[in-house]
């Protein structure tokens, strides 16, 4: 099979068109304010989240047969960076529907799609997906929590670190291991849908610079019984599972960095062309121009390879390389575009009431997971350019 159709200009058809102002309709309903206000007040953010879902763009790429839009990831990646750029990023769309549902989609069997993707797709349950641990970083083989089986279901031990949005799930997907390989002494892992609220299930907040909805957590599972007609996938397979989604993570880290990232350059550029001190708008100036354009040209960039990696993923391919460029790029553009705005509007960028810098810190998290750009340049010497692996 060939690509090259895929590597076409971005243009949206007047279908994506559609979509994109439907949801900046609904998200710029809510804006800034509101995002602000559910951080403050503890908030989930759940008006716009049961808007969403009720107008159907948290399962537009979900099977339709499962109450979704059978869209694909393109879809759903314009409703992830239209929210972001209307002040009002959703991590949440990214872990639950974009995550946990494409892993469903691609690796349950009929009775757990039936089971679960209808009230993912409608926006009614938000999952959580917890690979994370404090010991692994980025080397999942390392995992040390387990799932041994006993009779009828598992016993799940262990604990997780870092997990964003446990406190409004009503179930969480977690990679155990439940075995090892005898050869190279690494984890067989297998991938569990666990109740949020089952007991042995405890959860402890960790306390960040976070400026978001979305609560990071500390996960303990003390004994906690899971029926193994929740095992996703095969037992001992969970890497592969969980990578079904793991790769729609990167390119969906990616959206709502360059979402956000246009959402600064926008002010910005509003601001440079308003504010004058010495007799012209500021934005005449080189100085405050060129990081402008520069990070306009950096975003773009980050979205034609973010599209071209959701056109693949949608027609089949093998997307790992691609998933991991898109996610660098837009991660890093969205990074330099809010530092850019920041630093264009002086003083004012770190005031709240200009709603700056209020994002920063979820751009500059973005750039160390799920993914680093460290790892992502491992894997790029390695896979791309042929060089020998390094770690």
């Amino acid at each position: 099979m060939t690509v090259t159709a895929v590597s076409t200009p971005l243009v949206d058809s007047d279908e994506d068109s559609a979509l994109r102002a439907a949801v900046r309709g609904i998200a710029s309903s809510f804006g800034p304010d509101y995002f602000q206000e559910q951080v403050d007040t503890g908030g989930n953010a759940q008006e716009l989240w049961q808007a969403l879902g009720s107008a159907g763009y948290l399962g537009v790429h979900l099977p339709e047969e499962y109450g979704g839009g059978g869209a694909g990831l393109r879809k759903i990646a314009m409703v992830v960076e239209e929210t972001a750029m209307a002040g009002v990023p959703g991590l949440s769309i990214l872990f639950s529907p974009g995550v946990v549902g494409t892993i469903l989609d691609r690796s349950a069997s009929d009775e757990q799609k039936s089971r679960w993707l209808p009230t993912i797709a409608s926006g009614e349950e938000r999952w959580s997906f917890a690979i994370t641990e404090p010991d692994a970083g980025s080397n999942a083989h390392q995992i040390s929590t387990t799932a041994t089986r006993d009779g009828d279901g598992y016993v799940l031990r262990g604990q997780k670190v870092y997990i964003s949005g446990a406190e409004s799930a009503s179930k969480i997907m977690v990679v155990a291991r439940t075995g090892q390989d005898e050869r190279t002494g690494r984890g067989r892992l297998s991938v569990l849908v666990v109740d949020a609220d089952a007991p042995g299930v405890e959860r402890t907040r960790i306390h960040t610079v976070m400026n978001q909805p979305e609560q990071s957590w500390q996960l303990h599972f003390d004994n906690v019984r899971v029926p193994v007609e929740n095992l996703v996938g095969a037992e001992g397979r969970g890497l592969a599972v969980a990578f079904t989604g793991l790769n729609t993570e990167r390119i969906l880290v990616s959206s709502i960095c360059t979402g956000i990232g246009r959402y600064a350059l926008r002010k910005a550029v509003s601001y440079a062309r308003e504010r004058q001190v010495w007799d012209v708008p500021i934005g005449a100036h080189q100085a405050v121009a060129h990081p402008l354009a520069a990070a306009h040209i950096h975003l773009t960039s980050a979205v034609e390879m973010t599209d071209k990696a959701c056109r693949l993923y949608d027609q089949g391919y093998e997307v790992g390389e691609l998933a991991n460029m898109a996610k660098y790029l837009g991660a890093e553009s969205g990074l330099q575009a809010i530092d850019a705005a920041i630093g264009v509007h002086g003083g004012n960028g770190v005031s709240k009431e200009y709603q700056l810098a209020t994002y920063f810190w979820i751009v500059r998290m973005l750039n160390m997971g799920p993914v680093s750009k460290e790892m992502i340049l491992n894997f790029v010497a390695e896979h791309s350019l042929d060089l020998p692996r390094s770690y």
